[in-house]
Parts: structure tokens; C-alpha cells; sequence
């Protein structure tokens, strides 16, 4: 039975072809009368009809909530449930109890501890589903799980990819007496993250300049990524103070996207006086090279992290720094000095031993090679590098 489910053959399908199928297989095999999938959305916390055999295909599309009636309780309990009887009292949906329904049997669907569904079938006539109908069933929400979880990994990474690159800057912007370079390498986890960064003109002649880090890898990191990048550049036209800046994305964070966090480090640069306003959320300080000196970390205050809705114990802080010609700063993210269970300190010396007053693009080059070597980042890495030419 396990063998005609979980065919090999199934799995070249479509997802919604590949369900369709797996129903048709379980609804003969277990001599049922309807089988259902329900996916879960984790971040609505619903189940949402996937595919059904044997039910209305109005169904298709119904969500349930997580915890309410019997799959909200399979998904909630990550636990089979039996029902001897089918009504408002029992199933949120009247698909099911409107269907004539007498016994349902669902299991939760688990891919590598992550719940991906549920998984049912009922009868119009009366039944007992027994201990081995549920274990089979376990075994075969298993399997199904595994490919579910393949194909939506495949499809969101693809999402997010495109997301992410369409929103990094495709060219830097024209200013006289700067030159810029960057990096973005994704982790080896296969999930793209939610690094960006961000270089953009500003009324004023000032010039802004942004990296970020939102907690959580995948589309979902993606998605909150792009909002913030597209947040922040609007409260950067109407605030001229960094920290307001932060301050305006954080309470927009906090209501919005409550579940969210990001770091973020945002300056301002003066064109006329080379003079850069910044202002840090919770990131890694920048590095700044003088000429004729090593480089250093500035020392801006580290304010709180963006969102969460954490309520800040005092304002945000701007620090204000010149940079003279020749001078080189530089924007990263945790995954180019983060290593686990290892400290910062001897990977943040050997970038600070990188940077010095060259070309941005050869900078870039060098960080990478001294920092990642040969192997790839377990993390996605994100790297800004601007300098203002000598005779600036």
C-alpha cells in the first residue's frame, strides 16, 4: 500500500497533480469515501485546503485555524484524531458534516520536525478507524509530507532569490568624488536571508547609505527585507536625522510586522561638508579607515534592534564623524565574522586588517578572500564599501 502511494513515478508531477493523485491512491486503498490536504501557513497560523477527493472543490481554498475543530486540533496536537461523529459541534468546516460524513481519521503531516499539514479521510458510513488504519496513514503523511516540503522549498527559494536581487541595487548611484563596491553571498543553509543594503541620492545633495539584517532566513525574511528597504527609503525623503529614520521604521515594524526583527546600521552623508550622520539598530558597527591610520570600528552607540515591538528606553542616537579625502568606509552583516561557538573579536581584527585606502572593488576582494577563504559563508554575508577619492 505504501509502495502504490508514495510511487516515485508520482513525485515528477505537479504539486497539485501530485496530490490529486496521492488522494486518488489513499481514497481507493483505504476504502474511504473522501481525502483531503490541508497545508499549513505558519505565519497565519491556518490550514488551507489544498486538495480533496470525494468533497465539493468549493472546498478548495477553505481555511481553518489552527487549534479550532478536528484538523485544527490534528495540527495543533501534531497528533492523529478520530472522529465517530461528523458535526457543527466537532469540524469547523460544513463541507465536511454537509458531505454526510460518519467517521474521520486525520494525521499530522511533519517533515524534519516542521508540521506541513494535515491529512484526512472519512466515510459516509458508519466506521471505526482502527490503530492500524492510523498507523498506515501516519506513514503515508510522512512520505507526502517530505515531498511537500521539497517542492514548496524549491518554489520559495526561487521567490526569494528573484526577490532579493531585484531589490539590491542593480548600479550604484553617480556622485562626484565616490566610489562604491559590494558583495552579497548567500549562506550554504540554501535559504536566501534577509540582508540588503541600500545606497540612494537624497534631497539636500546628501547622500544615504543603509545595511540590514532581518532575523529569519526564506521568503517570509525576504518579503519583510523589501518592505523595510522600501519603508525606510520613504522616511528617509521626509526625516533628515537617521535616528528619526530608525525610530519611524521601528514603530512601523513593531505594529505591522510584530513577529519581525532587524538590525540595521543608517547614515547620512553631507556631499557639500563629507560629513556622515549615523545611526545603528542593534548592528555591527561600521568600519572607518583615515588615511595615513589602521582602520577602526566607529564607535556610534548600538541602539535597539528594529521591531518586536520593543519599546525603546531612551531615543535613538545619531553620531556625527568627517570624513576626510581618501577615507574608506565599510557596511557588513553578522555572516562575514560570525562563526559558531567561536568569538567575534579575532575574525573582527582580521577585517580591520583588510581595509585599507584602495579601491573599493579590490577592498571587497580582499575581505572576502581573508574572511570566507575557499568556503562558503554558513550564513548569508552582505559587504558595502565606499571611499571618497584623494582629491576630493
Amino acid at each position: 500500500m505504501l509502495e502504490a502511494v508514495t510511487d516515485v513515478a508520482l513525485r515528477h508531477l505537479k504539486l497539485d497533480e501530485f496530490l490529486r493523485a496521492v488522494l486518488d491512491r489513499i481514497q481507493r486503498l483505504f476504502e474511504v469515501d473522501t481525502a483531503s490536504v490541508l497545508l499549513h501557513d505558519s505565519a497565519a497560523e491556518v490550514l488551507t485546503v489544498a486538495a480533496s477527493v470525494g468533497m465539493d472543490e468549493a472546498g478548495h481554498g477553505v481555511t481553518v485555524p489552527v487549534g479550532a475543530g478536528f484538523t485544527g486540533r490534528v495540527a495543533a496536537t501534531r497528533a492523529p484524531v478520530v472522529l465517530d461523529r461528523v458535526d457543527h459541534t466537532t469540524v469547523v468546516s460544513p463541507l465536511l458534516w454537509r458531505r454526510g460524513l460518519h467517521a474521520l481519521l486525520g494525521v499530522p503531516m511533519l517533515a524534519g520536525g516542521d508540521l506541513v499539514g494535515v491529512l484526512h479521510i472519512g466515510s459516509v458510513t458508519p466506521r471505526r478507524f482502527t490503530a492500524e488504519d492510523t498507523q498506515l496513514l501516519n506513514l503515508v503523511a510522512d512520505r507526502v509530507a517530505l515531498t511537500i516540503q521539497a517542492d514548496v522549498n524549491s518554489a520559495e527559494r526561487a521567490a526569494a532569490t528573484a526577490l532579493q536581487r531585484s531589490l539590491l541595487p542593480a548600479r550604484f548611484p553617480a556622485v562626484d568624488g565616490f566610489s562604491f563596491a559590494a558583495r552579497y553571498i548567500p549562506g550554504t543553509s540554501m535559504t536566501v536571508g534577509g540582508d540588503w543594503y541600500d545606497v540612494f541620492t537624497l534631497p539636500g545633495d546628501r547622500l544615504g547609505l543603509v545595511i540590514g539584517d532581518v532575523a529569519g532566513h526564506g521568503l517570509a525574511a525576504a518579503v519583510v527585507m523589501g518592505r523595510l528597504r522600501s519603508a525606510l527609503r520613504a522616511y528617509a525623503l521626509i526625516y533628515t536625522s537617521p535616528a528619526e529614520v530608525l525610530t519611524n521604521l521601528h514603530a512601523k515594524v513593531s505594529h505591522f510586522e510584530h513577529r519581525s526583527m532587524a538590525t540595521a546600521a543608517y547614515g547620512v552623508i553631507d556631499l557639500p561638508t563629507r560629513r556622515l550622520t549615523l545611526s545603528v539598530a542593534g548592528h555591527l558597527p561600521p568600519v572607518l579607515a583615515l588615511p595615513g591610520h589602521p582602520a577602526t570600528l566607529l564607535t556610534a552607540p548600538a541602539d535597539i534592534p528594529i521591531g518586536l515591538g520593543i519599546t525603546p528606553k531612551r531615543p535613538r542616537r545619531d553620531t556625527v564623524i568627517d570624513l576626510p579625502p581618501g577615507s574608506v568606509l565599510a557596511f557588513y552583516t553578522d555572516g562575514l565574522i560570525e562563526r559558531p561557538g567561536q568569538a567575534l573579536d579575532p575574525y573582527l581584527d582580521q577585517l580591520l586588517s583588510t581595509i585599507t585606502q584602495t579601491d573599493p572593488n579590490t577592498i571587497c576582494t580582499h575581505v572576502t578572500e581573508s574572511l570566507l577563504g575557499d568556503t562558503p559563508p554558513r550564513d548569508d554575508v552582505a559587504l558595502l564599501v565606499l571611499r571618497l577619492t584623494p582629491d576630493a
